[in-house]
């Protein structure tokens, strides 16, 4: 067989830099914060003031009520937690200023494109915005009395709203791509399980019906986790599952207290949630709930790996809280840091930090060594 001699190049071949010097600088720059701490967890000063409600993106923003502070009212504000800086304030036409510690809620798109959020400065109803074109695009809902929660699916198609009080509803709106608009695509009023006549504030007895509270999307988009809540100091909450396209029950599931978050592990097989300080974790094909060994009020799950970063506003022989990561296929606790009064947990979109957002402004972020 006849065998043809290749010449064998000496010459650097010219391709293009731009990618590589940007993946180089990052890497440089994080290669030198990590020599210069001691701790895998960051801290940084967002905003002044206190903001008794906020919300934290996939892309490391933060909304909160604050800084924007005259004579005792407040304004909606979006910060960057990474930069420690304001980047632009919330305006809805005919909205006023408010009060920092006046009932609000908010929430993120997945890219972080869009906002929703309801406030008492600005008119009744669930207000949206399109961050990247710096637009307001008008309400959603035109009343939202007793608003509990806001959330997202992890692919944006599908978003939740839950109310509580004398029109206790949860909403789903979707599927769609970008922002929701128009009616819900399914509404549940009082629960089947539940006589109308124990639902409301004005039933006065321990353990009725008020309302919804927190809920998560599973990541495979098929069920919804919904908190139900039960009046009374010492009453037990309940966790349901149901479908997302026509809210049909799966199951409900006894909590023991007043159940403060939820979250789902990535498999879409397994909940955490946390309950009056425990943290329990679920199956939805199983019928009790398990204890973790430690305690929390609030948890979120990584979206790839079994493992949570969560919050506690107590720990055993301190005055302070903590947050920390737990590896759920064990569970064992570690990396955690004192901290105190935070409100929102949230892992980036790839995984690879964690953000926690105090009330008073101070932000956590989790940031691993490079593997």
């Amino acid at each position: 067989m006849e065998t043809i001699d290749k010449p064998v190049t000496r010459e650097i071949a010219h391709t293009g830099t731009r990618a590589l010097a940007s993946r180089s600088s990052a890497l440089v720059a994080r290669g030198l914060r990590d020599l210069a701490r001691d701790s895998n967890w960051l801290i940084k000063k967002v905003f002044t003031g206190h903001s008794q409600q906020l919300a934290i993106s996939t892309v490391g923003k933060v909304c909160a009520i604050s800084q924007y502070v005259h004579h005792g009212t407040a304004q909606v504000g979006l910060y960057d937690i990474e930069l420690s800086t304001p980047t632009m304030a919330l305006v809805v036409p005919g909205g006023t200023s408010g009060l920092a510690d006046s009932p609000a809620a908010f929430s993120w798109s997945p890219d972080a494109r869009f906002l929703i959020g309801s406030w008492n400065g600005w008119p009744a109803g669930l207000h949206v915005f399109d961050l990247q074109g710096k637009l307001y695009l008008g309400k959603l809902s035109q009343s939202e009395l007793g608003l509990a929660n806001l959330a997202w699916s992890d692919s944006g198609d599908y978003f939740v709203a839950t109310s509580r009080g004398k029109r206790s509803l949860l909403r789903i709106w979707g599927p769609r791509g970008g922002a929701p608009g128009g009616g819900p695509s399914k509404e549940l009023g009082t629960p089947d399980w539940i006589e109308p006549q124990q639902a409301g504030e004005e039933f006065a007895e321990e353990g009725s019906f008020v309302g919804y509270g927190k809920a998560a999307f599973s990541p495979h988009e098929e069920a919804i986790a919904c908190v139900v809540e039960t009046k009374g100091e010492w009453a037990d909450d309940s966790v349901m599952v149901a479908d997302v396209t026509n809210l049909a029950r799966r199951k409900v599931f006894g909590a023991q207290g007043h159940v403060t978050d939820i979250t789902w592990m990535p498999d879409s097989e397994q909940i955490v949630y946390c309950a009056a300080g425990q943290a329990y974790r679920l199956e939805p094909g199983s019928i009790n709930s398990e204890a973790l060994s430690f305690g929390a009020e609030l948890c979120v799950c990584h979206p790839h790996l079994p493992l949570c970063v969560c919050f506690s506003s107590w720990l055993k022989n301190s005055a302070k809280g903590r947050l920390f990561l737990v590896d759920l296929r064990r569970p064992n606790v570690f990396d955690e840091y004192p901290a105190e009064g935070v409100a929102d947990l949230h892992w980036s979109a790839d995984g690879l930090k964690a953000y926690a957002v105090t009330r008073d402004g101070m932000a956590y972020i989790y940031e691993p060594p490079l593997i």
